[in-house]
């Protein structure tokens, strides 16, 4: 995500090589070289400070690597780090789906703007590229067009069977629950995937 400057990759996005040369290879680009466009203004690259899931999976798309590979300005959690691109007209960061979006209105929060990553390289951003609101994100990850890594699955584990509450939350989860699963920034689950582990978790 990025305030650009000025919806400079709107219609564009980024490349993978792009993202590879700013995190990983600490090239110091600037706006024009990691974009094709015409603009001199060096791009201002943010990471996480603190270990979590989204740094690991944006370094594993990167190429198979580590938080500790990539490069930038280190900032504290995820309201943070959309803060610091936000305040930063020539920042980039990363960050998962309800810090990049308004959670009210489904377009980016005020200040930022969402870079699409161009899957194909075709030098534009397909209709199923597409992340200007979070509805289009939805549907990218869901369908598998945006990649993973970077999106991701999460699971709830147990060291041993669902029994009593913790099963009668699990079949909430996987029914009623799903209901909430968009609005709060993650991807439902598929019908079939839904109806397999009903199974396994048995009557």
């Amino acid at each position: 995500m990025s305030p650009s400057p000025k919806g400079l990759v709107d219609q564009i996005g980024m490349k993978k090589q792009a993202f590879i040369d700013l995190w990983i290879k600490d090239k110091g680009l600037t706006w024009g070289e990691a974009t094709g466009l015409a603009s001199t203004q060096k791009v201002h690259v943010y990471t996480r400070s603190d270990s979590c899931g989204a740094a690991q999976t944006w370094a594993q798309y990167l190429g198979e690597k580590n938080q500790e590979d990539l490069q930038g300005i280190g900032v504290y959690g995820d309201p943070g780090l959309a803060e610091a691109v936000r305040k930063d007209p020539l920042g980039i960061g990363y960050n998962n789906l309800n810090y990049a979006y308004d959670y009210k209105t489904g377009f980016p929060i005020q200040g930022v703007r969402i870079i699409s990553i161009d899957i194909n390289n075709n030098g534009k951003i397909d209709v199923q590229e597409d992340l200007k609101d979070k509805e289009k994100a939805l549907k990218a990850v869901s369908s598998g067009v945006y990649p993973s890594p970077p999106a991701r699955e999460l699971f709830l584990v147990s060291r041993v069977a669902f029994k009593g509450l913790a099963r009668d939350f699990m079949r909430w989860i996987l029914t009623d629950g799903q209901r909430f699963v968009e609005e709060n920034g993650y991807v439902k689950l598929s019908q079939k995937r839904i109806e397999e582990t009903l199974r396994k978790l048995g009557d």
